[in-house]
């Protein structure tokens, strides 16, 4: 046994150190084939100077050179681990000698075969660099010459289809069209041989025709159903989603039933070329009704989804309805005529023919649209001021709905087709995507809510207007606006070779210092310190808990370790995505050194928060629910960060404390190291009073409250004599000192009580007023009285 293990072991060796050799060839057949990439950039330039090549070979050549950029951007790094090596080879060697100088033969001769190295090591790197920025240069042209075609094409003109002199050849058209397909059909059914592969195929055929007029006719009359009883057994807080998840169901279906209707009829060999052209358009004929027609419904009038968007009347919401189905109409027979020109190979004035009527319902439906948005705006205005935004929003599309679709069919009608085509039929889809992308935003929103949302809201709604702000909405709708940017370019003409030049520009990133920052690595370090925040958070949970409760630290300690906890966390957090990211932090020692320049002159202040901030979490000379006076605050103290601390005042405002104050000034903690703290009551009694009796009753009053120590004596101070009054005061240590503004009211009416009980008097200030000339006074009131009648 043991020696079959040593002989298989042999076996793999020898395997392995086979292989090896394969492995490494087709490691270097994935390098950049330069030979080929020289040979496709010089007929690149070829093409592009001579420019006769049609868009779509342009477009092709295009992909072939933006494949072989990516290449090259792959290999602008190569080698990159040998040059660093070589770099410290020919640094460790020391600075080559000036002019006139001379070294060692060995160190001479050392330093030219590492130069040497490092240049060859060098090479690929360069020419890669070299070939990125030649076939970026062309692929710019390429798209230069495209966009230029494109802006030519919008400003030619063909001729009017107000013409008669072009009705009669776009008839024929069509009817050497329509007679080709039954020539078709006729010749397939003429040869015995295709009628019998046919027949073979019945069964198949049959089968999938019924499943898919059976789908495509009463499917959705059978969804309904299922519908309801699905709703009706979930809870509220899921149907809507449900509802709009199932209503999608409607438009699948019945695709799924065109396509098996195509299928069945290709199966049948009895279409040619222009019945199989005609066929193909079918799906997409079939997506842009079915899409309208289940848009126009969860938009507008299905009662089993959310309540439309749109604050329209019951009237103007069937009609939103009926002109969101007819402009999916609209768009499948514009899609299907133009596939029909251009593979047959129509005339530019047949197409316009053809397309004209098109063009102008895609306009009166536009039109029709803008005006049933301006009836949404005239209705919120007169409700409410609140929605002033969104209304200028409403009514700025109001009027861009109408001004092209009354421009489109002006635009057709005087020959500028390509125009016309391009205002009419992207606005269309525009509406459709802005329709989709709004019940997109519901249902993934009632999806957010419904997983969000207590147990206790189950059974009980709440109003709106109570539930808590989130950011959700927010979040989701930022990103479907990010989805629907690429589409909505597609939808205006941008070609999917731009999109993936944008995408390259952003994958490739930006050069900063001796490294490329890409999205990658701010992917990269948005996850890794989300990791650590999240990690952060959880270690703080579970210190505070199930750690921190187990042992003696009282309410600040524990508060000043979960604060030192995060501060930590997010600072390690912070250095983990930075160095995952592939950031060289020393490069950050220049902006530490003009920091610290900035830190001395205009940052004194925030530092020295900031250090006050540390030493109050470790030191603790206050802590978070303490009873202290700073300056001319008094108050409970809230939160401690590490640049200020909050306190909360007796008057319920919140005062922001710089922590250097603390540090620096003079601070009175009530409830440092003990809740206990006394209280004084000063009085006064009259000077006949008897100073013994009065000291025995404030003592009872004393003792007898519950807030009063009784481990400490209580006391009573005869201050000395007053002007009025023989001065005493109670001092008595209270078991919580937070409760001696209560304590003082407590003992002053009950002293109040005993001192009227006992006949104890507390004097007060008396006022004599004396009046002069009283005989002149006397009289002018004698002479007044008598003047009266």
């Amino acid at each position: 046994m043991r020696h079959f293990i040593k002989r298989l072991s042999c076996l793999l060796l020898v395997l392995i150190s086979l292989s090896l050799p394969a492995i490494a060839q087709d490691a270097t057949k994935t390098g950049f084939d330069y030979a080929q990439w020289q040979t496709t950039a010089t007929r690149a330039e070829g093409i592009i100077k001579d420019a006769v090549a049609s868009t779509p070979a342009l477009g092709t050549l295009r992909a072939t050179l933006a494949q072989f950029r990516s290449q090259a951007l792959d290999q602008k790094d190569v080698n990159q681990a040998r040059i660093k090596t070589l770099e410290s080879q020919i640094t460790a060697l020391g600075a080559a000698p000036a002019d006139g100088t001379s070294e060692a033969p060995e160190l001479a001769i050392r330093r030219t075969t590492l130069n040497s190295q490092l240049a060859d090591a060098r090479a690929p790197g360069l020419a890669a660099q070299e070939a990125y920025q030649r076939a970026d240069g062309l692929i710019g042209e390429l798209d230069q010459i495209i966009r230029v075609r494109q802006t030519n094409l919008l400003y030619a003109r063909d001729g009017s289809p107000l013409n008669p002199s072009y009705w009669s050849p776009a008839l024929t058209a069509v009817t050497d069209f329509t007679d080709g397909v039954k020539n078709e059909i006729s010749d397939a059914m003429s040869s015995e041989a295709q009628l019998v592969q046919t027949r073979q195929q019945l069964p198949l055929l049959l089968g999938l025709l019924i499943i898919g007029l059976v789908l495509l006719t009463r499917a959705r009359r059978w969804l309904l159903a299922g519908f309801g009883l699905v709703t009706r057994r979930s809870g509220p807080k899921v149907k809507e989603a449900r509802s709009l998840l199932f209503s999608t169901t409607q438009v699948i279906v019945p695709l799924v039933g065109i396509w098996l209707i195509v299928r069945a009829a290709e199966l049948t060999g009895l279409l040619g070329l222009r019945g199989e052209m005609l066929l193909s358009t079918l799906p997409l004929i079939g997506a842009y009704v079915f899409g309208a027609l289940w848009l126009s419904h969860v938009l507008f009038v299905d009662d089993e989804t959310p309540p439309s968007f749109l604050d329209l009347s019951e009237m103007a919401q069937k009609s939103g309805a009926r002109l969101t189905a007819f402009m999916g109409g609209v768009l499948a027979v514009g899609f299907a005529l133009n596939h029909i020109v251009v593979e047959a190979g129509l005339t530019a004035q047949t197409r316009a023919v053809l397309l004209f009527p098109v063009i102008v319902a895609g306009g009166y439906l536009l039109v029709r649209m803008g005006l049933l948005l301006h009836e949404k705006t005239g209705r919120s205005t007169e409700a409410d001021d609140e929605n002033s935004l969104q209304d200028r929003i409403y009514g700025l599309i109001r009027r861009v709905i109408i001004t092209l679709g009354v421009i489109g069919p002006v635009l057709a009608a005087i020959g500028y087709f390509d125009a016309a085509s391009l205002l009419i039929f992207p606005t269309i889809k525009t509406l459709a995507l802005f329709g989709t992308a709004n019940v997109a935003f519901r249902f993934l929103l009632d999806i957010a809510d419904s997983l969000t949302r207590s147990a206790t809201e189950d059974t009980a709604e709440q109003d709106a207007s109570e539930k808590p702000a989130t950011l959700v909405p927010v979040a989701l709708g930022l990103t479907l606006i990010l989805v629907s940017i690429p589409i909505l370019a597609l939808i205006w003409g941008a070609r999917v070779s731009d999109l993936r030049e944008a995408w390259s520009v952003v994958s490739d990133g930006f050069q900063f210092g001796n490294r490329r920052i890409s999205i990658t690595d701010f992917l990269t370090f948005a996850i890794v310190f989300a990791i650590g925040y999240t990690a952060t958070r959880l270690l703080q949970s579970t210190l505070k808990t199930s750690v921190l409760p187990r042992t003696r630290l009282d309410a600040g300690g524990r508060n000043a370790i979960l604060s030192g906890t995060g501060y930590l966390g997010l600072f390690l957090a912070a250095l983990a995505a930075i160095t995952s990211a592939g950031l060289d932090l020393s490069s950050l020692a220049i902006v530490a050194g003009a920091l610290s320049v900035g830190i001395g002159f205009g940052l004194q202040a925030i530092v020295s928060n900031f250090v006050s901030g540390i030493i109050l979490l470790v030191e603790r000379p206050i802590k978070e629910g303490d009873w202290i006076e700073v300056g001319a605050y008094s108050g409970y103290v809230r939160k401690i960060s590490v640049r200020s601390t909050e306190i909360e005042t007796f008057d319920r405002a919140t005062v922001v404390v710089p922590n250097a104050d603390f540090i620096s000034g003079t601070v009175t903690n009530w409830t440092h190291s003990s809740l206990n703290g006394r209280v004084k009551v000063p009085i006064g009694v009259a000077y006949d009073s008897d100073p013994d009796q009065v000291r025995t009753i404030l003592t009872e009053i004393a003792e007898s409250h519950e807030m009063v120590d009784h481990r400490f004596n209580v006391s009573v101070v005869f201050l000395g004599f007053g002007a009025d009054a023989l001065n005493f005061e109670i001092r008595a240590i209270l078991k919580d000192v937070n409760w001696v503004l209560s304590a003082r009211s407590d003992m002053n009416y009950e002293i109040l009580r005993r001192f009227r009980a006992e006949g104890i008097e507390i004097p007060f200030a008396q006022r004599d007023v004396n009046l002069r000339n009283i005989d002149d006074l006397g009289a002018a009131i004698g002479k007044a009285v008598k003047s009266k009648p």
